[in-house]
Parts: structure tokens; C-alpha cells; sequence
């Protein structure tokens, strides 16, 4: 058996110490009254021996209490209250922050600051009320150093239905300090046992009403019922007549009184919690399969979803639409032959799985999922090996930075049968046997072994497979592992049946009992294995690396099954590590990405109670800060400035934005300093608004507006209009180009080249893995960084997929428009050609071959002829770029604009790229001998080439020696390149502009400069 650590608790913490004082200081100075034992029940009859109720002293001036609320408010940044809403305070604690150790020593702290003694801890769930008794007992010995040897456990104790009268003789009864740890599903319906009488008539729910207790409700959001429904379970706590109830939670639902506050982000920016990084592991599918994945239901009530899709020319790739009942999905993906017959069935619900029918069958499924079912075992075997490299690479670097923190990985699965199955020769289950053949190969492997080859003393036991893994799982009294029947469906405890929750009693209470062992190098067990039935059993600080290894990736998405890793770790003598660069939790999950950082995120967010549209205590300090409200007054002015926007109809009683919240504008204050600063102040709270997502304030902001953009007046004079009509008239044919080709030299390269290509290249599956870190953004809203994707490949040899050689000769000449003879005569030539069955190696082989028609028509080009009747219009050859004033105040913007006294640009203002091209601007708007010129916006002249369309970059008309001739240019600027420095593609397209311009007009040069000299000496300036 490995030694016991004892974890060492920090009992100067100051964001704990915040948390219990901000309680404790509310009853400072509050008269409270010692009521004794006089007892109102007069009739009933005592046993003998049997005391009377012993109450909690008694609050006797509420005024005070709400003065003291007030100041805790204001002392912690919160809203401040106006009134006592039925004596609940709120404290709001991230996750893995110390939640359970702050209210027990809160209760030690009432108890012997003001003398109160009745306390009652109200848990939600089996499993939180045995984390509470844990951290009881590894308190035991911390409480007796601070309180003069009181041993805590002397004081608490768990109600037990089956010997109901302890209640009385520990709780009811007692003069001296009493917690009593209770499942609200022991006292919230009216039959059960406590609110019952016993034979002497006594009924103890009413002995525990006059006593008056101190509530403290661990996660109330379990047990909140609805806003317009109260649970069962809360009005029975308010039955009990408490003194005061305190609520602890990290993901509060409702906010009554709320004296402190540490939330996600307070905890994630002051490294109180590990950071979070997230990989996903999902496989490429064949481009021949019908693959289909339900993305989201969206506001606007479709389904988007994501489906392979190809266009003319392109190749197949996955492109997301959004459907509705009788959509194609044949048409959809540009009529792929997989979705032929594929319709959506019926208009998607957000409550639904989406039906997709091809024929007699129906394919359903739900948001995230997909239709690929396709080697999910090698998925799961990456995710694994993924999480044992990483728990190697975590256990290395730790221990190297000088830790001596041992490691630990958690595997949630779905079913026990995949880790223990009876029906296997070994008994071994599907991810139980790719573990122990994972880790076989990876600690074999010099680049993951060295942990043990470097620290050997702390892994002696590191080769058997058999005591580094262990699973825990329900168990029944044999001590077998069971499924819980449809345990992912029931989230609420009172709907389990009784046996199913002994077994999930059991199985908690075996992994509570090595929680102090694991962390200690002696346990060699360092791979854990859990059913998500235990999702909030588990809890140990040392998990590194947390793995989901269900079909579904989504499921993990949640705060508190990712919280059972967030703490901070432990070292071997019990102290918890603050080290930033090793507290990083990573999050193994068999998703897509996007779909898990955006269930994450949503979750995240809802649970921190994060709403677009509220108007936060963050918001306002803020918003006066940066309108410029001195340090020392903005405290002081956060509750008026917030009942200034109540009052005039801003924000709503919940401070979120009202339909009239455009209206901010017209708002007129009446505090003097908020009336001062008046305009900073709705500037800057319209911003802070906008910045958190808010569509209740309409963007108006006229510095953002487009900046009319037209053309100069002196344009419309007689002489510019005429130099503008000769310069269209020279632009305005449209041509086409002739090419010649060597049709067998082109049949032999391709050959050649498609051999080379295919020498080395197989047929297989890719995976993705991406990576991506948790992060907050300045408003205080969880998010997931863009992910950062590495491939892994499975080599599918010798795949037949039925496509017969005109099929594939059909494809290819649709997407490249070869003629069908010269196809034949290529893949016929091939080694490898039967891999063109494979639709991945068929579109590679497609692409190439278009790639290499679009070089030799680059080479064939002979000739340009103009298309009779094909014209631009003149609008669309001097289009002209759209500009924001934002661009004109930004000095590093490209934007330039034109003199209109050097009468010579035909806009007001002109857009480049580079720095070189606006030098090239202004040396045209100075120079005395340019007549017109005008940048040529992309894609309004177009000149088509092998290449595709190409637009030169400007027109310019150039007064001649005789000061009455006019030379017309088009110029393509090549900044700071020489004519050997260009591609082919550049050097293609410039001579086919010098091409198209001879057969339109043959007074027009066309030149390619890299800058203004360059262009002067070319055109023959000297």
C-alpha cells in the first residue's frame, strides 16, 4: 500500500480569506439575542433523557446587516444591494479554487466570531456530499491549528435516514457547535422519514425549523427550479426557517446578495486554476462517401450542415450549407453521384434529430454528429496514444523544472464493457486492450521513455501494464463494475433508481479512498479509467490530461466535467504547485474543433452567466474609467451611474438592455460629475456594449461611413471627357486568345509527370488532430484560440471502390474540358492507374492535369482578336474602390488623395497594396506631362488569359513632344522587380496584355515598370 499524502492547505491565502471574511463581516455590530432553550411546542411529549432544541442567537436588527452588506459590496466591486432578499448571500467561486475549504472555515469562523452553531451543509448529489466528508477528515488536523485543537469532525456528521434521532441528540439539542451534512433529497418531499412523526409524536423537521439553522447550499443552481416555478427542493430549505442561507458555487444561476466574487476569468488571469488546452482527433472521410455532419440549428431556423461538395474546374471539398425540409443534398454538393436520391425530410427542430432519407432509408442525427462511423477504433487508439504521450511529456517536464508532482490521466468512457469485458478470452475490454498495446509501444520508444530512464527511482513499477491502469466504475455489493441504465439521459439524481445510486455510492467511494495514494510516487496507478457516471465523483488534483473517449465528443464540453482537472496539483509533501508554465490541463476529445470549442465556449459562458446584453459591474467601472472619471471617485459613482440607466429606461431590473437602449444618446444625467462627462460617457459605454455583442445598440457611427468616392468635378469638362471617351474607347473591346498546343508532347509530359507524382503515394486515411488553448478576451468571455492541425495517415492499400474507367475518364475531362481521346492516352499510360479509383487520388491527378493544360496554353498563346459586340461599359472599366474614413485618419494606410488642383486623376481617391504603388501615384498626380491617369480597379478591367482574367493596374494618358500628341499606356507595376525577377505566371499575363492591346488598339503601349523611372525611361523620357 503507497503512502498517504497529507495534503498542506495555505491558510493565508487572500482570495480565500476574501471569501470568508466578506461572510463573516456581514454580521459585524448586528444585535443578535440568545433565545435559550424556551421551546413553543409545549405538547409534545419528551422521551426521557431527551433535551430540549437548543436555537441559533438571533438576528434582531436586520438594518444593520444590509449597511454591512453594502460595505462588503462595495469593498469587493459588486452591485450594491438595496434590501435583504430573504437572507440568502450569494459567494461565487471558480471551480478548483478551494470552494468546500472556504465554507468550512466560514462556519468555524461564525462560530467563533459570533457564537452561531447551528450549521446544515445542503448537497445536491451522493457524490458532492462524500467530497464534502473527504474534505472534512484532510481538514481535520489544518482547523486544529487555527482553532485551538477544535477537531472539526467531532462537530460534523452525515444525516442518515436509517437512525433518524441522531439529528437530535448532535444537532437539535446541542449546546456546542453542529454541522450536519444532508442530501436535499432527505428532506425536500413531504414523506420523507424526517418530516414524518415517530411514536412520541415528535417530528423532527419542526425541531429543526425552531432551531433556526445557518444553510449553506453547495451548487443551489442543482436545486434552483426555474424563475417562475421554485423547486421543491428550495422551498423546502426556505421551510426550515433558516437564520441566513449561504450559497457557494461556481456557476451560480441567480444572484441574491452577492458578497463575493471569483470567477472564471478572475481565476484563469491569476493562475488559481490550471490553463486549458483542447485536442480533437477526427478522421478525413473518402471523397466517395455520402458524408454528412450536422453542424448547428441556427437562429434563423434551418439546419447547416456539412456535406462534400465539388464545382467545375475545383475539386471535392467539404463546404457547409443550411437546409431545410425538401432540400437536394444531390444539389447541394454541385451533384455528387453519393447524394444522389438524398433529400432533408422534414424542417429541422432544435429539439430533433435531423432526418435525411435516401429511398426507405432514414439517416438521424444530432448537432455535432456525423454519418462517418468509419475506423472509429483507430480514432480512439490516437486519442489514447495521444494522452499517454502527453502524460509522459507533462510527468518529464515537471519533474525536470524541479517538481516532484507525479502525474495523472483520466479516461471518461461510455460504456464499461470497453474497458472490462466478460465475454473477451482476457477479459479485457476494446479501450482497455489498445491501452496496454499503446503504452507497450510508447515506453519502448527512447523519445518517451526517458522519464523513467532519468527518475528510476520514482517509477520502479512502470513496465506492468496491469498496476499503472485501473479503472473505476458503479459497482454492486460483489464489487462489479455495472452500467447505470440510461444514466446519460438522467441528470437529475431523484430519477435514479435506489440500486443504481448504491452502485454510483460505491464506486465513488472506492476512488475517494486512494485519492491521498495517487498522488504519491509509491502508487505506480497513474492512468485512471471512469465511467461518466462518476463525472463529478472524480476529483484529484494531479489530473493532467483528461481524455473522452465516447463517440461523442460533445458530452466533455461541460465546466464541471472538465473542472475535475483544473485544480491545482499537489507535490509529494502535500503542497499545492503555483507554477504557471506546468498548470496546463489537456483535453483529449473525438470531435470536430469547431463543434467542441463552440459547445465549450457556449458552456463556459452560460454557466459564468455571461448575457451580450448586461450590463456588468465590469462594464460600468470601465465605462468610467476610460471616459475619464477620476480613480478616486469611480467607486462611488458605478450604483448611480447603473440607476441612472434604470431610470431612464436603459437596463431593466436585471441591468440588461432594454428595446430603448438605443435611446442612450439622448439620456441626460442628473448626477453633476456623470452630467461633466456626459459624451465620454455614452461613447464609452456604447462601445464597451458593442465590444461584448449587443444588437440592442444600432451601430451609428458616422467616423465609419464610406467617404463618397466619385469623380473629380473638372472630369464632366469638355476636354477631360473627351480624353476619358478615347481612353474607354480603347479599353472597352473585349478579346479572346488563340493557343497551339503539342498535343503529344503534352499527352508525354503528363504521363511522366503523373507516374513521378504517383510513384510514392498511397491510398489512405488522414486524421486530424487540432490543437487550441482556452483564453479570455478583455470583456471577460471564455473563448477557444484558432486550433493549430497536425495530420496522421493510415495506408489503405489495394481499396476498391467500383469506379469503372469511363466513370473516371468522364470526371476528369468535365473538370479539366480535355478531349476524351487525349485522357484515354494518358491514364492508359500509367503504372499506377487503378489508384484513380480513389476519388482523393483522383481529384490529385485531375488538378495536376489542369495545372499542366494551363502551362502549355501559357506557352501557346499566339495571338489575341476581338470579339465583335463584346464590350465593358465604361462604368465597370472606372470602377473605383469604396473608402472609410477610418482609412483616411490611419497615416499607415495605403490611401491616397489626388490633387484636384493638379487636375489630372479621374477619382478623388485611390487604394494600393504597398508602399510602392502609392509612390508611383504620387509621382503620376505631379507630373506635368501625364494628361489623365486612373488606377484600374481588380476585376473591373479584365483582360482574359491561360491563367485566368488579369487587370492591369493603371491607364494613363501622356502628353507627346509636340505638347498636342497623346500617348495612351496601360501599366502593370511590378514594384521593384525586373523583368528575370518574375514568375511565369506574371510574365504570362503581361504578354498577354501586350498581346490583347495590339489587336484593339494600336496606339496603345502597354508597360511593365517596377517604378516611376523605370516607367519614364520605357516609354522613351529621358
Amino acid at each position: 500500500m503507497a503512502n498517504r499524502i497529507n495534503f498542506q492547505f495555505d491558510d493565508k491565502l487572500k482570495y480565500q480569506l476574501n471569501a470568508i471574511y466578506s461572510v463573516v463581516d456581514l454580521f459585524k455590530g448586528v444585535s443578535r439575542q440568545d433565545e435559550g432553550t424556551i421551546y413553543r411546542n409545549v405538547n409534545r411529549i419528551k422521551k426521557i433523557g431527551e433535551g430540549d432544541p437548543v436555537r441559533n442567537p438571533q438576528i434582531v436588527k436586520p438594518s444593520r446587516l444590509l449597511s454591512n452588506l453594502r460595505e462588503v459590496q462595495l469593498r469587493n466591486m459588486l452591485f450594491i444591494d438595496n434590501e435583504l432578499k430573504g437572507n440568502n448571500f450569494t459567494i461565487e467561486m471558480e471551480t478548483g479554487t478551494g470552494k468546500t475549504y472556504v465554507y468550512l472555515r466560514t462556519i468555524l469562523e461564525l462560530y467563533k466570531t459570533y457564537g452561531f452553531t447551528k450549521f446544515m451543509i445542503v448537497v445536491p448529489s451522493i457524490a458532492i456530499r462524500k467530497g464534502v466528508e473527504k474534505s472534512i477528515e484532510m481538514l481535520r488536523e489544518h482547523f486544529k491549528a487555527l482553532y485551538d485543537g477544535l477537531d472539526i469532525k467531532n462537530h460534523a456528521f452525515v444525516y442518515d435516514s436509517n437512525n433518524p434521532k441522531k439529528i437530535s441528540s448532535s444537532f437539535v439539542e446541542t449546546r456546542d457547535l453542529s454541522i450536519v451534512v444532508m442530501n436535499i433529497q432527505a428532506f425536500n418531499k413531504g414523506t420523507n422519514k424526517i418530516r414524518q412523526s415517530d411514536e412520541y409524536g415528535q417530528i423532527l423537521w419542526e425541531d429543526i425549523k425552531y432551531i433556526s439553522p445557518i444553510v449553506i447550499i453547495d451548487e443551489p443552481q442543482k436545486i434552483e427550479g426555474t424563475a417562475r416555478k421554485k423547486s421543491a427542493s428550495l422551498a423546502a430549505i426556505e421551510m426550515l426557517n433558516p437564520l441566513f442561507i449561504l450559497r457557494y458555487s461556481a456557476t451560480h444561476k441567480r444572484l441574491f446578495n452577492q458578497v463575493y466574487k471569483l470567477d472564471s476569468y478572475d481565476a484563469y488571469q491569476h493562475d488559481l486554476v490550471k490553463k486549458i488546452e483542447v485536442k480533437t482527433v477526427h478522421g478525413s472521410i473518402p471523397k466517395d462517401y455520402p458524408y454528412i455532419r450536422y453542424v448547428e440549428f441556427t437562429k434563423d431556423l434551418y439546419a447547416k450542415i456539412e456535406i462534400f461538395c465539388v464545382e467545375q474546374g475545383g475539386v471535392i471539398r467539404t463546404k457547409q450549407f443550411k437546409v431545410r425540409g425538401g432540400d437536394s443534398l444531390y444539389e447541394c454538393s454541385g451533384n455528387l453521384d453519393q447524394y444522389r436520391n438524398m433529400i432533408v425530410m422534414e424542417d429541422p427542430h432544435k429539439l430533433k434529430k435531423l432526418k435525411i432519407g435516401k429511398w426507405d432509408d432514414v439517416l438521424e442525427l444530432a448537432v455535432g454528429e456525423s454519418n462517418v462511423n468509419m475506423s472509429d477504433e483507430e480514432i480512439i487508439r490516437i486519442q489514447i496514444r495521444l494522452a499517454i504521450k502527453s502524460h509522459l511529456d507533462k510527468q518529464y517536464k515537471i519533474l525536470k523544472k524541479g517538481h516532484k508532482i507525479k502525474v495523472l490521466t483520466l479516461f471518461f468512457i461510455d460504456a464499461v464493457n470497453k474497458y472490462r469485458d466478460s465475454s473477451a478470452p482476457d477479459g479485457r475490454g476494446e479501450y482497455l486492450r489498445i491501452f496496454d498495446e499503446e503504452y507497450a509501444r510508447i515506453i519502448a520508444d527512447d523519445r518517451w521513455n526517458r522519464v523513467f530512464k532519468e527518475y528510476p527511482e520514482l517509477f520502479k513499477e512502470y513496465k506492468d501494464v496491469y498496476k499503472v491502469r485501473e479503472g473505476y466504475f458503479a459497482v454492486d455489493k460483489n464489487k462489479n463494475a455495472v452500467e447505470i441504465e440510461n444514466w446519460e439521459n438522467i441528470m437529475d439524481e431523484e430519477k435514479l433508481k435506489a440500486k443504481s445510486q448504491e452502485d454510483i455510492d460505491r464506486g465513488i467511494e472506492l476512488i475517494l479512498e486512494k485519492k491521498d495514494e495517487l498522488i504519491s510516487f509509491e502508487e505506480p496507478l497513474a492512468f485512471i479509467f471512469s465511467h461518466s457516471a462518476l463525472r463529478e465523483g472524480w476529483d484529484n488534483p494531479n489530473v493532467f490530461t483528461l481524455c473522452t473517449l465516447k463517440k461523442s465528443g460533445s458530452d466533455i464540453a461541460k465546466k464541471q466535467e472538465i473542472g475535475r482537472g483544473l485544480r491545482l496539483p499537489v507535490d509529494i509533501n502535500g503542497n499545492r504547485c503555483t507554477d504557471s508554465e506546468v498548470n496546463e490541463l489537456t483535453v483529449i476529445a473525438n470531435d470536430y474543433y469547431d463543434h467542441f470549442a463552440a459547445a465549450l465556449q457556449q458552456d463556459f459562458n452560460e454557466q459564468a452567466g455571461f448575457n451580450k446584453d448586461e450590463v456588468t459591474y465590469d462594464v460600468i467601472y470601465n465605462t468610467l474609467k476610460n471616459a475619464g472619471i477620476p480613480e478616486n471617485k469611480i467607486m462611488e459613482l458605478t450604483q448611480p451611474f447603473k440607476q441612472e440607466l434604470f431610470d431612464q429606461g436603459i437596463i431593466n431590473k436585471n441591468g440588461v438592455l432594454t428595446r430603448d437602449a438605443r435611446k442612450i444618446e439622448t439620456i441626460t444625467f442628473t448626477n453633476e460629475t456623470l452630467q461633466e462627462h456626459s459624451i465620454m460617457l455614452k461613447e464609452k459605454f456604447v462601445e464597451a456594449m458593442l465590444a461584448k455583442g449587443t444588437r440592442k445598440i444600432p451601430i451609428k457611427n458616422g467616423d465609419e461611413e464610406p467617404v463618397e468616392n466619385g469623380k473629380h468635378s473638372y472630369i464632366s469638362e469638355e476636354y477631360f471627357d473627351k480624353l476619358l471617351k478615347e481612353l474607354s474607347m480603347r479599353m472597352s473591346q473585349r478579346t479572346m486568345y488563340q493557343v497551339k498546343i503539342d498535343n503529344k508532347a503534352f499527352i508525354e509530359e503528363c504521363a511522366s509527370e503523373l507516374n513521378e507524382a504517383l510513384r510514392y503515394k498511397s491510398i489512405r486515411y488522414v486524421y486530424h488532430i487540432e490543437t487550441g488553448k482556452a483564453e479570455f478576451d478583455e470583456l471577460k468571455k471564455f473563448r477557444m484560440a484558432d486550433p493549430s492541425v497536425q495530420q496522421l495517415f493510415d495506408e489503405l492499400e489495394g481499396m476498391e471502390t467500383g469506379k469503372s474507367e469511363f466513370e473516371i475518364i468522364n470526371y476528369i475531362m468535365y473538370h479539366t474540358m480535355l478531349p476524351r481521346l487525349a485522357i484515354y492516352r494518358i491514364i492508359s499510360r500509367l503504372e499506377k492507374k487503378d489508384m484513380l479509383k480513389n476519388q482523393d487520388i483522383l481529384d490529385f491527378v485531375t488538378q495536376r492535369l489542369q495545372e499542366k493544360l494551363t502551362d502549355f496554353m501559357a506557352q501557346g498563346v499566339i495571338r489575341y482578336e476581338a470579339i465583335d459586340g463584346y464590350i465593358f461599359d465604361e462604368s465597370t472599366i472606372f470602377e473605383t474602390e469604396q473608402i472609410d474614413r477610418s482609412m483616411l485618419d490611419d497615416a499607415a494606410s495605403l490611401v491616397f488623395k489626388t490633387n484636384p488642383e493638379s487636375r489630372r486623376a479621374v477619382h478623388k481617391y485611390y487604394k494600393f497594396d504597398s508602399k510602392g504603388e502609392l509612390e508611383f501615384a504620387k509621382r503620376l498626380d505631379a507630373d506635368e506631362n501625364v494628361l489623365l491617369y486612373t488606377k484600374l480597379k481588380k476585376g473591373g478591367f479584365v483582360i482574359d488569359t491561360p491563367y485566368g482574367e488579369y487587370s492591369p493596374d493603371w491607364a494613363v494618358i501622356y502628353k507627346g513632344d509636340n505638347n498636342k500628341a497623346r500617348l495612351f499606356f496601360i501599366v502593370e507595376t511590378k514594384i521593384d522587380k525586373d523583368k528575370k525577377d518574375l514568375n511565369k505566371v506574371e510574365t504570362t499575363k503581361i504578354r498577354c496584355g501586350e498581346l490583347h492591346f495590339k489587336a484593339v488598339a494600336n496606339d496603345v503601349q502597354f508597360k511593365q515598370a517596377k517604378n516611376y523611372d523605370d516607367f519614364l525611361q520605357k516609354i522613351g523620357v529621358k
